[in-house]
């Protein structure tokens, strides 16, 4: 292969990885929200079951 094609091609998959990358980071960037609101669900349970359950008695 001619170097000067080889050279091409190679700047069109760096290219082509770039905006893959950018497409992955934004779809991280979307998702976070829903991280967030399930981590906030979570932490609501967790208290929910520390409200419910009784306290242990005290040893005098």
């Amino acid at each position: 292969m001619h170097s000067e094609t080889h050279l091409a091609l190679h700047h069109l998959r760096a290219a082509d990885l770039r905006a893959e990358a950018d497409a992955h980071r934004l779809a991280a960037q979307a998702k976070r929200p829903h991280a967030i609101r399930t981590r906030l669900g979570w932490t609501l349970v967790e208290v929910g079951l520390r409200m419910a359950s009784p306290r242990p008695a005290l040893a005098h």
